[in-house]
């Protein structure tokens, strides 16, 4: 089973997943790769693997993309290796991709839960991007309004969870992927 975390910038994605990995078991996070700059606190490999865009590029002609995707100006790619860990150990994947990414990954890959995390508000979203401080004024305008055309997405989720609380939504994911666990599947 492959859980897949998207939503819109602001929503808490990464802090979310980075929340469960440490209170659910068997769970392997899929690193993907990116060009834009590392944020302060963000470890290569651990976060994402940082790439020039030249390196990105030789990525991805040396086929090591699930898919790729450019988004506010940086390139983003999930790596096809991290499918083989999973499907090679107990463990189920767990994809923090932005919406387009999501689309993209289940055109490809089957057996895939997939949960909107929506902020409880657009203005809680901006705060949230204005607190990273990586983000300038026009790129934050930007990503509200890509935000604005990926909730219209919403309805091609198999869950939407609001993300008031990291403490509630980390909980509410956890139950849906234990829930998933023990789903009888045609």
């Amino acid at each position: 089973m492959i859980i897949i975390v998207s939503g819109p910038s602001g929503a808490g994605k990464t802090t979310v997943c980075k929340a469960l990995l440490k209170k659910e078991k068997g769970l392997l996070y899929s690193v993907s790769a990116t060009t834009r700059k590392k944020r302060k606190g963000e470890i290569d490999g651990f976060d994402y693997y940082f790439l020039s865009e030249e390196e990105f590029k030789n990525w991805e002609k040396m086929g090591k993309f699930l898919e790729t995707e450019k988004v506010h100006g940086n390139y983003y790619g999930t790596l096809k290796d991290v499918l083989d860990k999973a499907e090679n150990t107990e463990v189920q994947l767990l994809m923090d991709v932005d919406v387009k990414g999501k689309i993209n990954l289940c055109k490809k890959i089957k057996n895939v839960v997939s949960i909107f995390l929506m902020p409880p508000t657009m203005e809680e979203a901006v705060e949230r991007i204005k607190e990273r401080n990586t983000e300038k004024e026009i790129e934050i305008k930007n990503r509200m309004e890509t935000a604005a055309s990926e909730m219209k997405e919403v309805e091609n989720f198999d869950y939407l969870v609001v993300n008031k609380s990291l403490k509630e939504t980390v909980y509410i994911v956890k139950a849906i992927i234990i829930a998933e666990r023990h789903k009888v599947r045609n």
